[in-house]
């Protein structure tokens, strides 16, 4: 699974999370760490339609206020309520 996920991420411009479960979210924490990690610099975006990844922003929000994530880190995330909004901060 690895294999396949880092193949597809040498292809890919950005990377973008629509709603999903538990499988969305090993890859996109794994892009985002990835990220943080210096192995690829290109943009992430949670696509946020109707508030679905509210709950985990503010997780995120919160890790980042105990110091457990670094502010720098939590700027690799963008994200956005419709998918013409989410591509145009992507860009």
């Amino acid at each position: 699974m690895h294999q396949r996920k880092a193949e597809m991420a040498k292809h890919s411009d950005a990377f973008m999370a629509l709603p999903g479960g538990y499988g969305t979210l090993e890859e996109l924490l794994e892009v985002i760490a990835w990220a943080q990690l210096g192995i690829h610099d290109k943009p992430v975006g949670l696509l946020n339609v109707d508030g679905y990844y509210n709950s985990l922003l503010s997780f995120i929000d919160k890790a980042v206020e105990e110091g457990f994530i670094s502010p720098s880190a939590r700027q690799i995330i963008v994200s956005a309520p419709t998918a013409k909004k989410l591509v145009k901060k992507l860009e």
